[in-house]
């Protein structure tokens, strides 16, 4: 079997094991009323999204880091090369964040923050911690490519002093924009999976197989999960799948050093991000006047009257453009 067959095997085990298990997690979450909480200030339309239930990320982490750990084993207790081992940093950073955002749903669920979840420093303090361990991990630990330039071939040589920062800003914005982006029944789902497909593709053409293997297991997880999470959505992935995805993507990116372009490999998380913080500089520069209608700006474009169906797939259709013209670059 190819490296490329196995790699899309593993896509497809994690697909089937994911919708295998996700009807009797719904009714777990069900039975234990984790239910969405909707804003108060968002779209009419979302009301009727209360109560729907919420934390589905785990359904999408509990078989990646099942099927990692089985293909990697021997790598494990260190039988292979170091390459066989490196795939432990992104499952682990995958592992850590999905707790992370967890802590943060259950807040919003059962804790003194109702609807609020956790407070927005002590959310980024912990995404920070985590992000320069890895940061930290990647640069001295798997020595993975500091970074390629789209029409330069050579690996560019970057000192601690401004990798580590840069990858650790890197993982805790792209972990933000994917939970950003959460707002519509399977857009952030479609748009991570189209971008960590992406980056598997990079990671096979580089040669590093088990960085790409890790990749399509996360998106056969992701399609199992918007076997349910489609409009209308039986579940939500909730912070503990966004933050999780969103981190997990950032170092997918970093290890095959190909970083410059997430921007453009996933221009819709970024996008959104783009959107709140113009959004808010804006309002407070004008004393109190929107730039858009709402946002982040999935939900601007629901109030111009598009659907979400519309929206989602429109932006899908961008983001999978995106993530070619991304491919392309790469290999220039």
């Amino acid at each position: 079997m190819t490296r490329y067959s196995l790699a899309l095997a593993l896509a497809g085990l994690s697909f089937m094991i994911t919708v295998i298990w996700g009807q009797p997690l719904i009714r777990i979450l069900r039975h234990l009323k984790i239910g969405k909480e909707i804003r108060v200030e968002g779209p009419e339309r979302h009301f009727t999204k209360f109560g729907t239930p919420t934390m589905g990320g785990v359904m999408i982490v509990v078989p990646v880091v099942l099927i990692t750990l089985m293909m990697n084993a021997s790598s494990v207790i260190g039988v292979t090369s170091v390459l066989g081992r490196s795939i432990m940093l992104p499952m682990l950073v995958l592992v850590l964040y999905a707790i992370l955002g967890a802590v943060d749903d259950w807040e919003g669920l059962r804790g003194k923050r109702r609807g609020l979840g956790m407070r927005a420093g002590t959310k980024f303090f912990f995404q920070w911690l985590l992000a320069i361990g890895t940061a930290w991990g990647l640069y001295y630990i798997l020595d993975v490519p500091n970074l390629y330039l789209p029409g330069f071939k050579n690996e560019i040589e970057l000192s601690p002093f401004f990798y580590i920062p840069v990858s650790a800003f890197i993982i805790v914005l792209s972990s933000n924009a994917v939970n950003l982006t959460d707002g519509l029944d399977g857009l952030a789902g479609l748009i991570t999976a189209t971008a960590m497909a992406t980056y598997g593709g990079i990671a096979l053409l580089q040669g590093q197989v088990f960085i790409a293997r890790f990749c399509f297991t996360v998106v056969g997880a992701i399609f199992g999960f918007l076997w349910f999470n489609v409009h209308p959505a039986m579940l939500f992935m909730g912070d503990t799948g966004s933050l999780a995805l969103g981190a997990t993507l950032g170092v997918v990116a970093l290890m095959t050093g190909q970083w410059v372009l997430l921007p453009v490999i996933a221009i819709i998380p970024m996008s959104t991000t783009l959107s709140v913080v113009l959004q808010v500089s804006y309002f407070k520069m004008t004393g109190g006047k929107r730039l858009f209608k709402m946002a982040p700006l999935h939900h601007h474009f629901e109030l111009l009257g598009w659907s979400e169906t519309q929206i989602v797939q429109r932006f899908w259709l961008i983001g999978l453009l995106a993530a070619m013209i991304g491919v392309a670059l790469a290999v220039v």
